[in-house]
């Protein structure tokens, strides 16, 4: 079995992030294609038909989203959005530090389907490496005329501006991302109205993932039907899995959609030690998990893993092996969303900190019986009650701990003490 690489293609070329590299392996060919042979209109409808879906979390068609966008209002923005933080994903930033420009080739070709005057690059904080790469890149990109007033050379013009947030993870909402972006604090709008309506600044704005806009130039390249040749045909193409926890080899590949998850897991060298699987997050920390039965037998588009019962989110596949607790997955897992939660909420701001609180109890080795029962109800009413899905998913990690493992929860209630002591293996809180 081997990768198929369309976003991966350039990592791993010497000086990959050189824009004359870049455009050595096909790079800007694609923005050329549409300012100058390709009506906003047609590119909207390559996209569509390709079946690109968002890769961020959500899923949602991208070529859909482009053409929610109200026509006769101006100005109009593009937003990258670059803020990855969420535990075990790591796949936009092998993009941001080996190929910045495919990032903004197939931003500035969102910017020419919507008419955008101005692409924003929004860049997680912590992220210092990409930061410098990513702004050698714009300044290369407008020393090329790939950016700025009448792009190669057309009528389309559009700038690229590059905004580094403060570190909070709230701010990959996209709506947070937009408060952010205007200098407010980080916290989710109202919705309605959408972005694509009033977003950036009031005016209509497109809020695209790193990876997402990286798939469009060879889309725009190659064809559709060329995408279409991998994946299903709901979940066509490839998508970058950054794959981690109890594994040989981490790291991020790229395979079709319908990749059997046993078999990304078994090609990221399989798990640790030769130990059986307990659990698997499959689409970043927020995710349910899935048992070991039904990681052995769940393919990896959006419409399987959704009828397993999880959803895939980010595609960051985290393994955890037998012997771990998963009452410390649990408790590492909650206190991030705890530290993270923007607190507009209550439900989110409260529960959170209760769930962390008995949490606790179990570490330290004080759990009583009715913790566990107390646990169950907290979380389930987070469900569905807070504001954003930061919320709604903060207690995922908690109740699939509890319906894979119910004995490890058990096992510190009788003896105060975790079950990992018995066989010194696991993730450690």
């Amino acid at each position: 079995m081997q990768e198929v690489l369309i976003v991966k293609r350039r990592v791993g070329i010497p000086n990959s992030t050189d824009i004359a590299v870049y455009m050595e392996h096909d790079g800007y060919k694609a923005l050329r294609k549409v300012v100058t042979d390709m009506t906003p209109d047609e590119v909207i409808e390559v996209v569509k038909a390709s079946g690109l879906r968002g890769c961020g979390g959500a899923g949602f068609p991208t070529g859909v989203k482009w053409s929610f966008v109200p026509k006769n209002i101006f100005p109009k923005f593009i937003c990258v959005n670059c803020d990855e933080s969420e535990p075990g994903t790591f796949k936009d930033r092998l993009i941001l530090e080996n190929d910045p420009h495919a990032i903004l080739e197939g931003a500035l070709i969102a910017a020419y389907a919507i008419q955008a005057e101005k692409v924003f690059v929004y860049l997680r904080g912590e992220f210092g490496k990409a930061y410098h790469i990513m702004r050698c890149a714009i300044q290369q990109a407008y020393e090329r005329g790939f950016a700025g007033k009448n792009i190669a050379g057309s009528n389309f013009s559009c700038d690229i501006v590059l905004h580094r947030g403060a570190g909070a993870y709230i701010c990959g909402e996209e709506t947070a991302l937009l408060e952010s972006l205007e200098g407010n604090r980080g916290e989710p709008r109202m919705r309605p109205p959408f972005p694509a309506v009033k977003g950036a600044f009031g005016q209509p704005t497109v809020i695209n993932n790193a990876e997402t806009l990286a798939r469009v130039p060879p889309i725009i390249l190659n064809g559709p039907q060329w995408y279409r040749q991998w994946g299903t045909e709901r979940s066509p193409g490839t998508r970058l899995f950054a794959v981690s926890g109890h594994v040989n080899r981490p790291g991020v590949y790229e395979f079709p959609l319908n990749i059997a998850l046993r078999d990304l897991i078994e090609y990221a060298g399989g798990v640790v030690g030769e130990r059986e699987i307990k659990a698997v997050i499959p689409g970043g920390s927020s995710a349910p998990m899935f048992d070991r039965e039904t990681a052995l037998k769940v393919t990896m588009d959006f419409e399987s893993i959704m009828a397993a019962g999880s959803f895939a989110g980010s595609a960051a596949v985290v393994v955890i092996a037998e012997g771990t607790c998963m009452v410390k997955v649990a408790l590492r897992l909650t206190k991030f969303y705890m530290r993270e939660s923007c607190g507009k909420c209550t439900p989110c701001r409260e529960g959170t900190y209760w769930l962390v609180k008995v949490l606790e109890r179990f570490h330290n080795g004080h759990a009583r019986p009715e913790d566990i029962e107390l646990l169950q109800s907290v979380g389930k009413q987070m469900v569905g009650n807070c504001f954003c899905l930061l919320g709604d998913t903060a207690p995922n990690p908690l109740l699939s701990a509890l319906r894979i493992a119910p004995a490890d929860f058990e096992f510190h209630v009788r003896h105060q003490r975790c079950p990992e002591e018995m066989n010194g293996n696991g993730i450690h809180a």
